[in-house]
């Protein structure tokens, strides 16, 4: 097996007995983004001599005895993460030329671990997009099939692990945004409770849903991961101050008398029927496994796609307010006056997504409007909320689809926003709801497109799911199946 196929928990035991150095993974993972980068666009930044010099460092930490789980290990960010010193774009022209003074805090402890930094990863443009066709960077390419999408907006985190260009990545989750595209690309993608990981020096599309997680090949992986950015942050307001559980101990195999339920809202005629047969599939899987089934519902689930999207838009809508030319990003030439400059400068500086999200925004919080849309959604967001703590009473666990079809085609739904936001329509209401969910992969397409199961979890109950997730590839080969890219 090449060096760039390994997982964390691989690398780290060669690592550990010195039968390979990080300067020799960092630079198989730096000619592996090489030779496919052009194919599927996953990178904006490759940060190729950081990476080498990072590498050394772990070598450094290696030999004298200070070694961690992640020390050496090859990993990419998403554009969204503000990296000290490195251009941070958020996909976007506006921010073309933006290098951040400071660091997230999430990147800060991958860093006090000794990671390798490979470079940051495309994106749909400040995160809103399910598909990675928004980026002003140009569109990805999914790995599986370069004639479709992988899913947003994260896409570039996913494509990056499926097409092993990084041995893992963080992404962050709006609406989806890291469970659609690891279920369109055959990899795990973690989105954890609102508030367990800090978001301090993340870019803001929608503060109130936003959350960072991270993207991997395995459980073990994505268990290792979360361990270590996971925890309080003084500098995140909405940080929770709550023990972090060992995750990778919590991964014992055993998930006998656990209960999933099964919300009939997200088993819907229009399915996809392999999506459908998956899932079914997955159910006999965790039947054979011990688990115990509940039917439940989750009965506001249809008012889900309308209310994220006038709380996410008005959340962006004065998120986005900053960039306007002066304070940050792009500055239009050849105005005369300062109103004229402000347009200018967001007319160029937006791209066509981000400007409808503002507009719809903006609309939402406009006096007349607020109590009619935002305040009433604020409501609904409430209704959806109850219907978790409802259900989490008589189940440790939720199961359903990540996305109701496989990856679609490239520019298919491009010209029609409402189909395109219908894409998320199984996970959205986790975030509406602010508890973990992850998605990992559960079968292949008869176009062997990867199909993702979401498991959801309790608030913080982030330590179940992994242990659900950990338990189906035990019994199961879909997380080891390889894009022939």
């Amino acid at each position: 097996m090449e060096l760039f196929e390994l997982t964390i928990h691989e690398l780290h035991e060669k690592l550990k007995a010195k039968e390979v150095s990080s300067v020799e993974v960092t630079r198989a993972m730096l000619t592996r983004i090489e030779a496919v980068e052009p194919k599927i666009g996953s990178f904006i930044t490759v940060t190729a001599d950081r990476a080498l010099s990072d590498a050394a460092e772990a070598d450094r930490r290696i030999a004298a005895g200070e070694m961690e789980l992640l020390t050496g290990i090859p990993l990419a960010l998403k554009d969204i993460f503000l990296t000290e010193g490195i251009k941070t774009t958020c996909g976007s022209r506006i921010l073309h030329n933006f290098v951040p003074p400071y660091s997230a805090t999430a990147y800060e402890k991958l860093k006090q671990q000794g990671v390798v930094l490979l470079g940051k990863l495309n994106q749909d443009e400040f995160a809103m997009g399910s598909s990675n066709e928004s980026s002003a960077y140009g569109s990805v390419r999914n790995p599986w099939d370069t004639s479709r999408i992988p899913g947003g907006s994260s896409g570039g985190s996913a494509t990056a692990i499926a097409a092993r260009q990084a041995v893992a990545t963080l992404g962050t989750d709006t609406g989806g945004s890291i469970r659609q595209p690891a279920s369109h690309c055959g990899c795990v993608g973690l989105k954890p409770t609102y508030g367990r990981v800090s978001r301090y020096g993340v870019i803001a599309y929608a503060s109130s849903l936003d959350q960072v997680g991270p993207m991997t090949r395995d459980a073990t992986d994505c268990a290792v991961m979360l361990s270590a950015v996971a925890g309080h942050d003084p500098k995140d307001s909405t940080s929770v101050d709550t023990p972090v559980p060992d995750y990778r101990a919590g991964l014992t195999g055993d998930i006998r008398g656990i209960r999933i339920g099964l919300p009939r809202e997200y088993f819907i005629a229009g399915l996809d029927p392999d999506v459908k047969a998956s899932m079914d599939a997955a159910i006999q899987t965790y039947r054979a496994l011990g688990a115990e089934f509940v039917d439940i519902s989750l009965p506001h689930t249809d008012y889900a796609v309308a209310t994220y999207y006038l709380i996410a838009t008005a959340e962006a809508s004065s998120n986005l307010a900053r960039y306007d030319g002066v304070r940050f990003g792009h500055r239009a030439g050849g105005a005369e006056n300062l109103l004229e400059m402000y347009v200018k400068s967001r007319s160029e500086g937006f791209g066509a997504e981000v400007k409808r999200r503002i507009m719809l925004g903006t609309y939402a919080l406009s006096s007349g409007y607020y109590d009619a849309y935002y305040v009433k959604a604020q409501k609904v967001r409430t209704l959806i909320m109850n219907d978790f703590i409802q259900a989490f009473r008589n189940v440790d666990v939720m199961l359903t689809p990540v996305a109701p079809t496989p990856a679609f085609r490239l520019g298919e739904k491009l010209n029609d926003p409402l189909q395109m936001y219908l894409s998320d329509i199984f996970t959205i209401p986790v975030n509406l709801a602010g508890t973990c969910a992850i998605s990992i992969p559960a079968g292949l397409s008869s176009e062997r497109l990867p199909i993702g199961l979401q498991l959801i979890g309790r608030p913080f109950g982030e330590e179940t799911i992994l242990r659900v997730a950990h338990a189906f590839e035990q019994a199961t080969e879909w997380h080891t199946q390889k894009a022939d890219i």
